[in-house]
């Protein structure tokens, strides 16, 4: 178990890199670390050609000053995700897939510095992550159990969660012999395909999910003789396996959805996914980002207890025209305690971006959130790079980019999650010309403003965490 600072190892050369890259001396002071009871984490790294060490850096501010792994820092393996439960455990998300580290947390201790836990986890490849309770889930979708194949031996396709219980420090996995009806990922929505979840939102006492459907796989294509593929549709469905990576499909596959253009999402009891409530509507396409095989969460609680739910419209990437959303990236509304998508809510947001959608969201505190932002619509030729960020006020719906942030073209990229506190939004921000910097952002007016500085490379993650009772 790792638990060494980097003053007392053998860093010496990775240090140097990371003490003496972007030399120019700015001339802000450092900012000191104590023995407090609540400190700022930051999820960092440092690199020295091909070495890289994960650092774990703490600061009393965001706000001014800077930061380095000068006798601060605790060395760790590094995460796919780094979630801040409340203030009080942080959890390193990875993946339990080919030479990748386990999944931990940490607090913080009486010396005001982060120590690791005890418990380490195996946990399985996820493609989305969420909150409820007392516990961190994490899911994805994969094969069901050999019992439940076909005649022909096809496997159904399951949600596979995993729950962490922060406090016990337990770790533990969905059992799909003993919950079968609400683990079955195959035609969940009654249109014969399967599906995943992305992410998971804890309000008005319910847990609400994204629904994205991912198409028929063998199991479901082969059902009554092929009674789910849209008439039309058939050539879709692959002959042979193939692809690569989060693009690989098998024989049988029907690879993406056949109903680009509807948004689901499912209101649960509790975390065991019981008591399933299912809400459409057609204003929007299915409510999730996409990088690779993650789909980030775009369904989120505002203070009052209302859900919004935003589609960056991915659909419109797909190559086949039959397969591609005619709706723009939108957002749409779930007022407080209802159970169906509120008529009078929606705006587009493509139409006030000038044309162009966001690769994720988070809420914002209060009623805004915060998107981060293509430098390009969908279908302009070369990559979309999100390189910007915008503030989505959901009381009059108006979508504003946040000014104060370096140029775009300077933006290498943000924080995987902002720290929310106090009116303000904290989100980590690296460049191509300097070290990363937090920028302060104040949701009301877009606007940004420069905070403390990382002598470090990248900069993943921030948040908060107090020492425990």
């Amino acid at each position: 178990m790792k638990k060494n600072y980097l003053n007392k190892i053998s860093f010496a050369a990775l240090m140097a890199v990371a003490l003496t890259a972007c030399s120019d001396d700015n001339g802000v002071p450092e900012v000191p670390v104590t023995g407090t009871d609540s400190s700022f984490v930051l999820a960092t790294s440092v690199k020295d050609g091909e070495q890289t060490a994960n650092v774990l850096l703490t600061s009393q501010s965001l706000e001014e000053g800077s930061v380095s792994v000068r006798n601060n820092g605790l060395v760790n393996d590094g995460a796919t995700e780094w979630v801040f439960y409340k203030d009080r455990y942080l959890y390193a998300l990875t993946y339990n897939q080919g030479n990748a580290g386990t999944t931990r947390s940490y607090v913080m201790g009486e010396d005001g510095q982060v120590h690791p836990r005890s418990a380490e986890y195996k946990v399985s490849r996820f493609t989305s992550f969420g909150q409820y309770g007392k516990y961190i889930l994490s899911v994805s979708t994969g094969d069901g159990l050999a019992e439940y194949a076909d005649a022909d031996g096809n496997l159904p396709r399951m949600l596979l969660l995993t729950y962490l219980d922060v406090e016990a420090e337990t770790a533990k996995a969905s059992d799909s012999r003993g919950n079968k009806d609400a683990l079955m990922a195959e035609n969940f929505l009654g249109n014969g395909e399967y599906v995943t979840l992305s992410g998971f939102e804890e309000a008005n006492g319910k847990l609400y999910s994204g629904i994205v459907g991912v198409g028929l796989s063998p199991y479901g294509s082969a059902i009554d003789g092929g009674k789910y593929i849209r008439e039309g549709y058939e050539d879709l469905v692959k002959t042979e396996s193939g692809g690569t990576g989060s693009g690989s499909y098998k024989k049988g596959e029907l690879p993406g959805t056949q109903y680009p253009d509807e948004c689901w999402v499912a209101i649960f009891d509790n975390e065991t996914l019981g008591g399933r409530k299912l809400i459409k509507t057609d204003k929007i396409s299915y409510p999730c980002g996409r990088f690779r095989s993650q789909y980030y969460q775009c369904v989120w609680a505002a203070d009052n207890g209302d859900v919004y739910v935003f589609s960056p419209s991915y659909a419109k990437t797909l190559t086949d025209k039959r397969q591609q959303t005619k709706l723009n990236a939108g957002v749409v509304r779930i007022k407080a305690g209802a159970t169906e998508f509120d008529p009078n809510y929606y705006y587009d947001l493509e139409a006030q971006s000038g044309g162009v959608s966001f690769l994720r969201c988070w809420h914002a505190g209060g009623n805004y959130f915060l998107l981060r932002m293509y430098d390009r619509s969908f279908t302009q030729s070369g990559t979309p790079v999100a390189n910007r960020l915008a503030v989505f006020n959901g009381d009059n719906g108006k979508l504003t980019f946040v000014s104060g942030l370096p140029e775009a073209d300077q933006i290498s990229d943000f924080g995987k999650m902002p720290y929310v506190a106090d009116g303000h939004i904290y989100m980590p921000v690296a460049t191509s010309d300097g070290y990363p910097a937090i920028y302060k952002i104040n949701p009301a007016t877009a606007t940004a403003t420069k905070g403390l500085t990382m002598e470090v490379n990248t900069a993943t993650a921030v948040g908060r965490l107090s020492m425990l009772n």
